[in-house]
């Protein structure tokens, strides 16, 4: 069976029509839903497709048919909205993060992780508009009502290792920009889903200094690969080598905590890892440049913790 993505290389969007001309960013309900919180599930790591992702090939979206909605006014990247032939609502953001925020999704989504179901299109021709390269689709699930914004440092998942363990995951993608305003609450059938919705600004360089914007970058394989990711240990506390907007969230974490993340991610197969990024339409070399480097962050980690534990 063909994949989605060999299906997807060329789209144009025939017999267009305009439902609107502008979309709002996703707004958010400011009554708090109600529900069970939920930041992370066990899953068989083993068996978790990271090419296809959380949404797999029968979410994917079925361009024949779509049509154009409008634009999404504000923040830093250009947004589109698509209504697909199946009539599922899609946000689309065709920017450099694109491709890093399906990568990550899909590490996130892989050990367990409350994720945003996404896909790449590799190449999108929308007439009259423009025509785009790696066009990453969101999906906008109509039984899905997208909540409030959860903070970093106020949250149901506080002190838990589910929780530092993300935290730990944002510094290993380098992902600078943890803003609350990157996070939604996806609440459905009684469930509050708690995600980082906004990844794009992953897999590059961090700040030059702390506090600082200067020489950052993201989708940049030579920039991740260079990066360090650990310090090093003190007092069993992971000391990671992180500089970004809102610092705070990556430090203070145990290797206890740790631990229980590494033997997580150590699960991971190689191909897994690489089909993250194969998934995000990188070239052959970038895949094995970044596959390379997130092994080997996993396996600092595994050291780290190993090393504390040697020491007690």
């Amino acid at each position: 069976m063909q994949s989605y993505k060999s299906l997807l290389i060329r789209i144009s969007f025939v017999g267009l029509s305009f439902i609107g001309t502008v979309y709002s960013q996703d707004k958010t309900d400011p009554t708090p839903p109600t529900g069970v919180p939920v930041l992370w599930e066990a899953c068989d790591i083993s068996k978790r497709d990271l090419y296809q992702g959380p949404g797999g090939l029968s979410n994917a979206p079925v361009l024949r048919g779509s049509r154009f909605m409008g634009s999404n006014p504000g923040g830093n990247n250009l947004k589109y909205t698509i209504m697909d032939g199946a009539k599922r609502k899609w946000v689309v953001k065709i920017a450099d993060e694109s491709q890093p925020e399906l990568a990550a999704t899909r590490l996130l989504w892989a050990i367990g992780y409350k994720t945003e179901i996404d896909y790449m299109v590799p190449r999108l021709d929308i007439p009259g508009v423009g025509n785009y390269k790696n066009a990453r689709f969101e999906l906008r699930p109509d039984d899905v009502k997208r909540g409030t914004r959860w903070s970093w440092a106020d949250n149901p998942f506080n002190k838990a290792r589910e929780l530092n363990g993300l935290r730990i995951m944002m510094a290993l993608i380098n992902n600078w920009d943890l803003k609350d305003e990157n996070t939604a609450v996806l609440a459905k059938d009684g469930r509050l889903d708690y995600v980082v919705s906004d990844l794009g600004s992953s897999f590059g360089k961090l700040a030059d200094k702390n506090m600082s914007r200067s020489g950052r970058s993201v989708n940049n394989a030579a920039d991740y690969a260079k990066a360090k990711f650990i310090k090093g240990v003190n007092n069993g506390v992971i000391d990671f080598d992180y500089r970004g907007m809102n610092e705070d969230v990556v430090k203070g974490i145990t290797v206890d905590d740790a631990r229980w993340l590494s033997a997580l991610l150590r699960q991971l197969s190689e191909k897994q890892i690489e089909d993250a990024f194969r998934a995000a339409n990188y070239q052959p070399e970038a895949i094995e440049i970044y596959a390379g480097a997130v092994r080997a962050r996993i396996a600092a980690l595994d050291r780290a913790t190993q090393e504390q534990t040697a020491q007690k």
